[in-house]
């Protein structure tokens, strides 16, 4: 959010925001499966309902990235058609997405230790 912010308000240019970003979304892509995965095997139905179609979006972004494009950021498009404003949404919304997931997570952490 912050890097995007910062393309937005021309501190950085498109290359080094687009460069910082794409470097972040096969980890993105690969933790995120992950975890969704070991939810399914530990049988957390709520939080794997809840994780799959986020999952599914990463991958789906990934893989339908234009051949010639840099990655799922690329420089020389970020600023046509309003992409960095709904990069920006995405961004804001994975952000709450991640917040809501860790209280459920420290919530099922902590009723699993704290004895009733």
């Amino acid at each position: 959010i912050i890097t995007l912010s910062d393309l937005e308000c021309d501190y950085i240019n498109a290359r080094s925001c687009c460069s910082k970003l794409n470097k972040w979304v096969v980890p993105e892509v690969i933790g995120h499966a992950v975890v969704t995965v070991l939810m399914l095997i530990s049988l957390h139905w709520f939080i794997f309902l809840l994780n799959l179609p986020v999952a599914t979006w990463n991958i789906y972004r990934y893989i339908m990235v234009p051949s010639g494009n840099m990655g799922v950021f690329d420089p020389t498009e970020i600023h046509n058609r309003g992409q960095l404003k709904s990069h920006m949404k995405e961004a804001m919304i994975k952000l709450g997405f991640h917040l809501l997931c860790f209280f459920m997570y420290l919530y099922r952490l902590v009723s699993k230790i704290v004895p009733k």
